[in-house]
C-alpha cells in the first residue's frame, strides 16, 4: 500500500512540476521583452544642474551641444565633499566620460575621481582653454584649474572624446 501511495506522490509532483513549466513558458511566450534593449538607462540631470549651479562656489561645467548618441548615466552634487559635482555619461561608441569638478585640493581630487591617473607634463589646447594631460591604469584625464575650482574630464573613453566632452562643456 506504501509503495502505490509512494508512485502516486512522485507522478503528482510530476504532473504539478510540468503544469508550473507549461505556464512558465506561456508567460515568457507572451510577455515583451527585448533582449538588444541597452540596460542603461539615461539619467536626466538639468534639476541637479539647476541646484548645482545654485549652491557651488564656482561656475559648474555641463556639456551642451553633444550628439543625441551620448548618454548622461550618473549624477551627483556633494557639498559637503568639497563642493564636488560630478556627471557620468557614456560616448557613442560605448566609453566612459565624467565631468568632475571641486574645490578639494587638487592633486589628490584628479587622483581619486581619475582612478590614479598621474601627470605628464603633457597640455592639450580644447576649445582655446589649455588643459593637462593626465594618463592612468584606468582612466586618463584632462584637467583644468580655474576660478577656485579644478575641473577634470576622465574615463576610459577614447582621447578625443575626452576632448570632444571638454571643448562642449559650458558654465551657464
Amino acid at each position: 500500500m506504501a509503495s502505490k501511495r509512494g508512485k502516486q506522490t512522485v507522478r503528482d509532483m510530476f504532473l504539478s512540476l510540468a503544469v508550473i513549466a507549461a505556464v512558465a513558458g506561456v508567460v515568457y511566450i507572451f510577455i515583451p521583452h527585448d533582449d538588444k534593449a541597452d540596460p542603461v538607462k539615461a539619467v536626466d540631470y538639468r534639476v541637479e544642474l539647476l541646484t548645482a549651479r545654485r549652491a557651488a562656489p564656482y561656475p559648474v561645467a555641463a556639456p551642451s551641444g553633444l550628439a543625441q548618441k551620448w548618454k548622461s548615466t550618473s549624477v551627483s552634487y556633494e557639498r559637503e565633499a568639497g563642493n564636488s559635482w560630478h556627471l557620468g555619461f557614456l560616448d557613442p561608441d560605448g566609453g566612459y566620460v565624467a565631468v568632475e569638478q571641486s574645490t578639494s585640493p587638487a592633486e589628490k581630487y584628479v587622483t581619486e575621481v581619475s582612478q590614479d591617473a598621474k601627470k605628464t607634463g603633457r597640455t592639450q589646447q580644447v576649445a582655446g582653454e589649455t588643459w593637462q594631460h593626465w594618463e592612468g591604469p584606468k582612466y586618463d584625464a584632462l584637467v583644468r584649474e580655474d576660478k577656485g575650482a579644478t575641473t577634470v574630464v576622465t574615463g576610459s573613453a577614447a582621447p578625443e572624446r575626452l576632448a570632444e566632452m571638454a571643448a562642449a562643456l559650458k558654465t551657464s
